[in-house]
Parts: structure tokens; C-alpha cells; sequence
């Protein structure tokens, strides 16, 4: 690799160039490792941890690259490792409550060009909570294989050398990925962003209504107006360990732990491309209110996205995660 500086320099191998010419090549690619981060491991701080360790190892071993893998291929190959490496150090870690939930990160955050030709979900999709969580069934290394090859675009043949497996290897794993993932999430048409919909989306209209209704009911602390906009198999998750399941345990969890005695306010953002709010908390004699925690919505659009309806509702209370929506 060589790297020109200054008026009409000779090309400088990678092994001799500076730190800061280093950074300046890289930076190019930091966004997409980013997205690459984020998808293999759920976690928006996880990720930025990787990259930036991904960009350390690669300063550190410099002399050993070669033209003959392409930068980008290079760095992938680096990022995901490091990706692989945190997984399994986290896994030996998980207590009682198991797998941590994936985080929502905001939607200008993530930002990566659209993938190739070969790649069955588009950039938004491929970031969407729901398309997230589906992942964190796989293995890492099917993982690995299924974001290669089914969100990036690669071929089998980069994608088996970036993960070090032969190409019938990785072909392998990203069979029984695809197979795991069809467990969870719906499968994909073989064109490239050609979704398999269940049903139609809900109109604008329709969605910005449910939206009102929504906020209307948290801040005037209606219980029963808001349960009525959730579908009865309804879940509310809190991590790390609080499930509810069914409108019924889930309008009584509001009434007594969230609404008595508090005042609340939401603030639009969006997340993951998804409906999203920053939830603002306090006493309900209080002057201000304090931002407490991100709110997701999953939407299902039944009838012909006739009835619209809150099928989830993920409340994230981690202070760096809200401070990012701030």
C-alpha cells in the first residue's frame, strides 16, 4: 500500500507511514466498520469499543499488509475478529438474565452506503431492531457469515477468506444461519431489498394518529387509552431482567410503578429507523423533568394495515444510551 503526502512525494509502504497518516486513510472506512460493528455484537457502545480497537490492531500490524487484500477487505477482516473476540468474552460473562437485549442507537448515527447487488436486506433493514435481535440466535461465526454475505454483499469466496474458512465452510454457515434466522424473522425475497411483507404498512395518517394517541395517553397518565393501543399479546421489555407480556399485566405494571405519583413527557427521535421517544420523568409536583430513558415502538399493521397497533415496547434506561439521544 502506499500513501502520497506533500507536493510530489515518493509512495510510502504502509509499514513506514505516520500515525497521522495512518488515521487519515482509515477514516474513510470508520462509519461502515461501525455499522459492521454494530451488527455483530447489538451494542452502539460495544461497537465503538471494537472499532476503535479493530483501527489499534491495525496500526500495530501494518507491516503485514499487502496489496493483495484490498484496505477495506483488511479492515474488515480485523473488525470482525475483534468483533468475535468480544462475543465470546461477553457470553462468559452473561449472569441469570442471559443475553443482553440489543440497544437502539439514533438514526443518524449509523450511516452506511447501500451494499451489492447479492445482498438480500437493505442498509435500513439490516439495522433494525427487530432484524438485530434475530441475530443474536445465530452463532458468532454464522453471524459473521450471514452479515458478510446477506447485509454487506460480499462474495462467498471474501467473505470464507475474511472469516479464515474455506468457501464450502463458510457457504455452510451462512446455510444454517438463514435456516436459524427463518425461525425468527421473515424470510427475504432472493432480490436484493425485496422484502417478504406480511402485511401493508400503515399510511402515514394512520401512523401519525396512533403516534398522538400514544403520546397523549403517557402524558395525561391514561392507563386504559394507552393499554387500548396495544395488541393483547403486547410485551414490555426493560433491560436488564423486567419482561411484561399481555395488556392486562401490562396496564397494571403502569398504573402502579410508572404512573403513580410521576409526570411524564415524551420526546420524538428516531431510532434504528423505527418509532422512538426519550422519556422525560419526574415528581408530579415537579418543575422539570428529567430525561430517564429511551422508548422503542414495534408496530403490527393487520387488515390490510386497517388495525394499527403497539406490538412492543422496549424501554432502555441506560444513562450513556440516553445521553445519545439528547
Amino acid at each position: 500500500m502506499a500513501l502520497h503526502t506533500g507536493a510530489a512525494p515518493p509512495p510510502v509502504p504502509m509499514a513506514d507511514i505516520t500515525a497521522d497518516a495512518f488515521g487519515e486513510l482509515t477514516a474513510p472506512y470508520r462509519g461502515a466498520l461501525l455499522a459492521h460493528c454494530y451488527r455483530m455484537l447489538g451494542s452502539i457502545d460495544d461497537a465503538e469499543d471494537a472499532v476503535q480497537e479493530a483501527l489499534v490492531r491495525a496500526w500495530r500490524s501494518r507491516a503485514t499488509f499487502t496489496e493483495v487484500v484490498s484496505l477495506r477487505a483488511w479492515l474488515y477482516r480485523i473488525a470482525t475478529n475483534v468483533s468475535l473476540d468480544a462475543i465470546e468474552r461477553a457470553r462468559r460473562g452473561w449472569g441469570a438474565a442471559g443475553r443482553p437485549e440489543v440497544q437502539p442507537v439514533p438514526a443518524d448515527l449509523i450511516d452506511e452506503p447501500s451494499a451489492g447487488p447479492e445482498a438480500r436486506y437493505d442498509a435500513r433493514e439490516s439495522i433494525s431492531l427487530a432484524f438485530l435481535t434475530a441475530l443474536q440466535v445465530l452463532s458468532p461465526r454464522q453471524r459473521g457469515a450471514l452479515i458478510l454475505r446477506d447485509v454487506l454483499g460480499w462474495r462467498a469466496a471474501e467473505a470464507a477468506d475474511l472469516l479464515g474458512l474455506s468457501v464450502p465452510a463458510a457457504n455452510s454457515a451462512l446455510h444454517r444461519a438463514r435456516r436459524a434466522l427463518e425461525a425468527t424473522y421473515p424470510p427475504t425475497d432472493a432480490g436484493r431489498g425485496a422484502r417478504a411483507v406480511r402485511v401493508p404498512g400503515p399510511e402515514p395518517s394512520r401512523l401519525r394518529s396512533l403516534l398522538d394517541r400514544y403520546v397523549k395517553a403517557w402524558e395525561t397518565a391514561d392507563v386504559a387509552g394507552l393499554v387500548s393501543l396495544l395488541r393483547e399479546d403486547a410485551v414490555v421489555s426493560m433491560p436488564p431482567g423486567l419482561t411484561i407480556i399481555g395488556t392486562d399485566a401490562i396496564g397494571a405494571f403502569l398504573a402502579s410503578s410508572v404512573f403513580a405519583g410521576r409526570r411524564i413527557r415524551l420526546e420524538p427521535v428516531r431510532a434504528n429507523g423505527i418509532a422512538a421517544f426519550v422519556i422525560h420523568s419526574g415528581r408530579t409536583d415537579a418543575a422539570t423533568l428529567e430525561p430517564f430513558a429511551v422508548l422503542t415502538l414495534d408496530l403490527d399493521a393487520t387488515n390490510g394495515g386497517e388495525d394499527l397497533r403497539v406490538a412492543r415496547m422496549g424501554v432502555f434506561a441506560d444513562p450513556r444510551l440516553v445521553a445519545r439521544f439528547r
